[in-house]
């Protein structure tokens, strides 16, 4: 009962709250993106520039700080005390930050596992329920299925014939904005 109860909150909730943790590249590189921050609020400071510059570089010092606390302290924060520091060694680790994010979990590989789990455990329960659960499951998994290879024919076709864009596009104008946020949802 316990993990209907869990299961029902994930589903009820969405997949938006579900993540994968920050790899150690992009905790260095949100500590990096602070250190830069602040390095640029005390130059601002230095160097006397416009309040609203200063103003400006206050703010940015203060947002990136939420970074870090979202992805969390770096084992090793990067040594970047200095101007210098900062800008010698901070391009390679956005780069590394940034392919690691591009390594990221596919949203339809998590959706395929999410339901396969909800199927694995309404076979565990069995019974009535058990059987409702997971048919109800695989239809939606091949509702996804079938709607991702429409979006990817679809963006296909655009590319393909970019002439006839417009027309398709303007075939589609009247979407429901639901239609049209989870296409765009599928799309990223």
């Amino acid at each position: 009962m316990r993990i209907l109860i869990v299961w029902g909150l994930v589903y009820l909730g969405g997949c938006s709250g579900i993540r994968p943790a920050a790899s150690e590249a992009q905790k260095q590189n949100a500590w990096a993106h602070w250190r830069t921050c602040d390095l640029t609020e005390q130059t601002a400071q230095q160097e006397a520039v416009s309040q609203t510059l200063q103003s400006l570089t206050s703010l940015t010092a203060q947002q990136s700080e939420a970074f870090v606390l979202d992805y969390g302290l770096p084992k090793e924060p990067p040594k970047m005390e200095t101007v210098e520091a900062v800008l010698s060694g901070g391009g390679p680790l956005a780069r590394q930050a940034s392919d690691d994010a591009l390594r990221q979990p596919d949203v339809w590989a998590m959706a395929d596992g999410v339901m396969e789990l909800g199927i694995g455990i309404a076979g565990l329960l069995g019974g009535v329920y058990g059987l409702r659960i997971a048919t109800f499951l695989k239809q939606a998994r091949q509702k996804s299925d079938a709607l991702k290879e429409i979006i990817e024919g679809n963006e296909l076709f655009k590319r393909l014939c970019p002439s006839a864009a417009s027309d398709f596009k303007q075939a589609h104008a009247n979407q429901s904005p639901a239609t049209k946020r989870l296409v765009t949802e599928t799309k990223g």
